[in-house]
């Protein structure tokens, strides 16, 4: 099969609805010759039903990235499934409902190491658990993030947590290079995801975009952030580790 990503092998995490980024990255690197593995937390029943609208067959294995027993396992499952491993796609975000909404001068430390522990940590974890794998010819690591320079309304602790990751990339890939593992990350605008909608007041902070945006912005079209992700995933971008690439419509360059 031809495309941009054919004869690579992508494990692909997050994948919970259809309007997910995960799943339209999916979708997508199927379609650019991938062979793709999906992971699934907290009910991989769910993940398995929403795959089969991918356009091929896809396997799907559980992962909670807070459990060191089932990513000390992970290289010797996708070695099984899929023989090596060439891109990883971390999109994996949480924080509990005390630490969103405004509660950011109430939240406790143990909502905030939640928050810090699966959004930001997870990447050094996933990458880590991969890294026999990617080791053996180099490879591409790419996660989600939501431009953490900014203080957003209603994001609170999603915030620090975001820009905990952001910086957990540049690290990963100071210390990756050698290896010829790349890591970049996708700052999309806002998608009317599961994830997003569990943020108390969403709508409020997603309205930013319909008033700034340069580019038109849909909130229901994950696919522009997708592309963004597969792109990263290719031989396209050989040089470019530690990079934020900017999908969300060119409000990030926009002042008031």
């Amino acid at each position: 099969m031809s495309g941009i990503l054919a004869g690579k092998r992508v494990l692909v995490t997050g994948v919970l609805t259809e309007s997910s980024i995960a799943f339209h990255t999916a979708r997508l690197a199927q379609e650019q010759g991938a062979e793709i593995l999906l992971t699934a937390y907290p009910r991989p029943s769910l993940t398995e039903r929403v795959a089969q609208a991918l356009p091929r067959p896809v396997k799907v294995v559980p992962l909670d990235v807070s459990d060191e027993q089932q990513l000390a396992g992970l290289s010797d499952t996708v070695k099984a499934e899929l023989g090596g491993l060439d891109g990883v796609v971390h999109s994996i975000g949480f924080a509990p409902q005390d630490a969103l909404g405004g509660n950011f001068l109430s939240t406790p430390f143990s909502s905030v190491a939640t928050a810090m522990h699966v959004s930001a940590f997870s990447l050094k974890s996933l990458t880590t658990a991969c890294l026999p794998l990617l080791g053996e010819r180099g490879g591409a690591v790419v996660g989600l993030t939501f431009d953490a320079r900014f203080a957003w309304p209603q994001y609170d602790w999603m915030g620090p947590a975001k820009a905990a990751l952001e910086a957990t990339s540049r690290y990963l890939a100071r210390q990756l290079g050698e290896y010829g593992i790349r890591c970049n990350l996708v700052a999309a605008g806002p998608v009317g995801s599961i994830a997003a909608k569990s943020i108390p007041g969403f709508p409020e902070l997603a309205k930013v975009w319909d008033e700034r945006a340069p580019l038109s912005w849909e909130l229901t079209d994950p696919e522009p952030a997708g592309r963004g992700v597969v792109a990263l995933l290719s031989d396209w971008f050989p040089k470019t580790t530690g990079e934020i690439v900017h999908v969300d419509g060119g409000l990030h360059a926009i002042g008031a």
